[in-house]
């Protein structure tokens, strides 16, 4: 047992320091090959900030641990609006731009209905994780379209800075980008090994498992970056960091671990997991739109966020 939570947390550890390299380093190759610093933004946003997921999940169902590949995925998604966001708020009220209002938000919602909708037969199949994947291919494009039409996009000009502000020599970034995938690669096998042996233990299911120990610790990137960027006054880049992964989590983690290995869905998941994260979800909405934040999500809201977070951790711990 003992050497299972020593594994874990390990694994956790290592797991967010080499999530940060690769973006750093995958940041900046894409930037040296010429890439557009727009989709280098996008790639850094979505791809990057849920590696940590994509990673942990394909190793979890190519394992024959397809729930914990689902737990963590639809735990980073509460624990990104939830702890992260709410921390962030916490901290310094977080403002919501019109465009992520009219746009990312709408998005996710739908997004959100669509996984619930493909999940009700209590299966997720190979035919919903092509959906998934090809959905997430279709939104990158339309996203990176759409930016490329606005040359006010101000969340596109935040991830801009942050990329620029880390310069990299070419040896120095691809050096980081292989060290990334590499430390992303072991610290990955090593965490769901000891999440796997701490579920057996403690006689916990694989998806309780995904939905707490994991899914805390691949959403910490997100909390590092997010608290990093209100601080610096990058309020759309802190914002866009959890919606950006909630969309990846989504589409691209859970359709990836539905590509691997085709899984059932437990009950537990449609009718408890599913609607809260339906619900933060259209809690955020709310608390955007709400006359007491007037486009922010205030102290106090960010104060409910953690606590709906906590409550939620309390019921799946009892449950266990």
């Amino acid at each position: 047992m003992l050497i299972a939570i020593a594994a874990a947390l390990v694994g956790l550890s290592a797991l967010a320091w080499s999530a940060d390299r690769f973006v750093e380093g995958a940041a900046a190759v894409a930037r040296y090959l010429g890439m557009a610093p727009l989709l280098v933004g996008m790639l850094v946003i979505g791809f990057g900030t849920s590696a940590p997921e994509l990673v942990v999940s394909a190793f979890a169902a190519s394992g024959g641990a397809p729930e914990i590949a689902l737990g963590d995925a639809l735990g980073s998604n509460v624990a990104n609006i939830g702890l992260v966001l709410g921390v962030t708020a916490l901290l310094t009220p977080v403002l919501v731009s019109r465009g992520i209002l009219r746009k990312e938000l709408p998005v996710l919602i739908g997004v959100t209905v669509l996984v619930g909708a493909l999940m009700l037969d209590k299966e997720l199949s190979r035919a919903d994780a092509v959906v998934l994947v090809a959905l997430l291919v279709a939104l990158i494009g339309w996203s990176i379209w759409l930016a490329r039409s606005r040359a006010d996009d101000s969340l596109a000009t935040d991830v801009e800075t942050e990329v620029v502000s880390h310069h990299l020599t070419r040896r120095a970034a691809w050096t980081w980008l292989g060290v990334g995938i590499v430390s992303m690669v072991i610290s990955s096998r090593i965490l769901v090994w000891g999440a796997v042996g701490i579920a057996e233990r403690l006689g916990w299911s694989d998806l309780v498992i995904g939905l707490t120990v994991v899914a805390i610790g691949t959403s910490a990137p997100e909390l590092a970056s997010s608290i990093a960027a209100v601080r610096r006054g990058e309020n759309d880049l802190a914002l866009g960091n959890v919606i950006g992964s909630n969309l990846f989590n989504t589409l691209g983690v859970i359709g990836l671990a539905g590509l691997i290995s085709p899984a059932a869905v437990s009950p537990e998941l449609i009718t408890r997991d599913l609607p809260v994260v339906f619900g933060l979800t259209i809690a955020l909405v709310v608390f955007a739109i709400w006359p007491l934040g007037r486009g922010r999500v205030t102290r106090i809201e960010g104060g409910l966020l953690v606590a709906a977070f906590a409550v939620y951790m309390g019921v799946l711990l009892a449950s266990a």
